[in-house]
């Protein structure tokens, strides 16, 4: 496995940039929260699921954790490369209402794996390392329930693999150390193979410092893969099994993908009667060609500043450069219910591994998408925790964004090291949660939550707002909740739906009439959160399901 106090981060002024920003949010900017000290285990994955509680797992290998297994269980592996009986948690579900942890129990290696949930609302996690490598895990959401383990669920050993859903309803599961191919799950009757896929090879610096692990995948509003991995991308028929469309290197060629560690995200899709126009996607940090030799070595370069950003449904696509204020590797990129994107976590140099980034980056940063090039970043508040190798950041229903993970180590280090295994869970608040923003933020009254929808239907949503609303500033949008880990948020994507104009009710409360999206293209079948936006504020999200 490869492998993370600093000088203080001033915070940029906003006034540079008030020209370009009128959004009311601007003024603000973001509050941290100290949720739990110690969740017992470090949260190298993590994914929301649709009762509100979200499932965090690090790896069975660290050695004992801080949270017990309840009432005398133990895990007795003889194949365990750290102990061979552990009656301590390597994974946890963490209850947002409660603000508590209940320990979970896995029983073979989950390190540096991947995930999505199915259209049941069920984590599927595929793969690890040891004897877990092709071992398929089911977690169902429900009060006292724990993971169940397929023993052979999967073809071939998947560590530092890609999982996405797909249009109908199955996982793909691309890549992982040495394996340049891809399978599906659930297999079809009897089917156990995999697929090769040669941009996984051509994309590959060798076995000693690859690059292309953990590609960044998304489903495009066509129904192909959009697949990076190094510094460049294809857009894959996964049907057909063939490549469709190559797209340009990123103009300077740095790496991006591990260890070379940045992050993607699929930019807001905004859709008519239904049908998406177009899909952009942004990719930012990484670290420069030769970082990670380097950082074996104890020379740390400094991690890439540059952002990419691509239409991937354009004929002649071009990456669009652009700088963020501050370099970084291993952030976190979460898409927020406004459409802005959060880039959070990570360091200023090295690259991801054991033991070999530095300078921790404490500052988030949001960027806003729909503001021209040179003013689209604006700095938050820092926090006080160092988040490296193997943090993580996912989005919640109420708005909020949970932070948690970060252990360059072996092992649980708790002392003596440079950055000690963090345990401690935090929430950042983005700014449009400031109470400054109480009465311009809507709350939903209908549906209720947990409804079910179907594809290409019109939707009556009524809110209510406090203050006075602004009939042309409101939409509304659907999230799907990422599977995190490794600085890529899997499955992660945002559709505006296509709305017709808002009416006024009594008492304060408003109605508008939306078209579901139009097909699983455009939002594969499952459990969504929907909000109401009023003047980039967002509501609170209800759970939709769509199919």
């Amino acid at each position: 496995m490869k492998k993370c106090t600093t000088l203080p981060h001033l915070i940029l002024s906003f006034l540079l940039l008030s020209t370009f920003l009128f959004s009311p949010t601007d003024a603000a900017d973001g509050k941290w929260e100290l949720l739990l000290k110690n969740v017992g285990i470090s949260a190298m994955h993590m994914q929301l699921l649709h009762n509100d509680r979200v499932v965090m797992f690090d790896r069975t290998n660290f050695g004992p954790s801080n949270l017990s297994l309840p009432n005398g269980v133990c895990r007795k592996n003889p194949n365990d490369t750290a102990l061979k009986v552990d009656c301590t948690a390597h994974s946890a579900e963490y209850d947002v209402a409660s603000n508590t942890v209940r320990p979970l129990f896995v029983f073979t290696d989950t390190w540096c794996s991947s995930g999505a949930v199915n259209p049941s609302g069920s984590l599927v996690q595929t793969g690890g390392s040891n004897e877990g490598e092709k071992r398929v895990r089911v977690f169902n959401p429900c009060a006292t329930c724990d993971w169940k383990e397929i023993q052979n669920g999967l073809v071939n050993r998947r560590w530092y693999a890609t999982d996405h859903i797909l249009p109908d309803g199955r996982q793909i599961i691309i890549g992982g150390r040495g394996e340049f191919n891809y399978e599906f799950y659930p297999k079809s009757a009897g089917s156990m193979t995999a697929l090769n896929l040669q941009f996984l090879q051509e994309t590959s610096d060798g076995a000693a410092i690859e690059n292309n692990l953990y590609p960044f995948v998304f489903i495009n509003v066509d129904g192909n893969l959009f697949i990076f991995a190094n510094n460049r991308a294809i857009l894959f028929d996964y049907v057909a099994g063939k490549v469709v469309k190559t797209y340009p290197t990123i103009p300077g060629g740095e790496p991006r993908s591990y260890p070379s560690t940045g992050s993607a995200v699929l930019l807001p899709l905004k859709s008519t009667k239904g049908q998406a126009v177009e899909a952009q996607v942004l990719v930012c940090g990484g670290a420069p060609k030769g970082a990670f030799v380097k950082a074996l070595k104890g020379t740390y370069m400094d991690a890439l500043k540059s952002c990419a950003r691509i239409k991937i449904t354009d004929s002649n696509p071009v990456w669009v450069m652009e700088d963020m204020p501050l370099a970084r590797i291993m952030g976190d990129m979460t898409l927020l219910p406004n459409g802005d994107v959060l880039i959070i976590n990570g360091a200023g140099q090295g690259a991801a591994g054991w033991d070999i980034g530095r300078q921790p980056v404490l500052t988030p940063v949001v960027y806003k998408p729909e503001n021209v090039v040179g003013s689209r970043f604006v700095q938050q508040n820092p926090s006080a925790i160092a988040r490296m190798y193997h943090s993580t950041a996912v989005l919640l229903r109420d708005g909020r964004v949970l932070v948690g993970g970060s252990n360059p180590h072996n092992r649980y280090e708790f002392s003596n090291v440079l950055f000690p295994t963090e345990l401690a869970l935090e929430a950042f608040s983005p700014s449009y949660l400031d109470a400054q923003f109480a009465r311009l933020r809507p709350s939903i009254i209908s549906p209720g939550s947990q409804v079910r929808l179907g594809y290409g239907r019109r939707l009556a949503i009524r809110f209510s707002i406090t203050g006075t609303i602004a009939l042309n500033s409101v939409s509304v949008t659907m999230v799907s909740p990422s599977f995190t880990t490794h600085s890529f948020a899997m499955n992660h994507r945002l559709v505006v739906l296509a709305s017709e104009k808002v009416k006024a009710l009594k008492n304060s409360t408003f109605q508008v009439q939306v078209t579901t999206p139009a097909s699983g293209n455009l939002a594969p079948a499952g459990y969504y959160l929907l909000h109401v936006v009023h003047q980039k504020i967002p509501s609170a999200g209800i759970w939709v399901k769509i199919r």
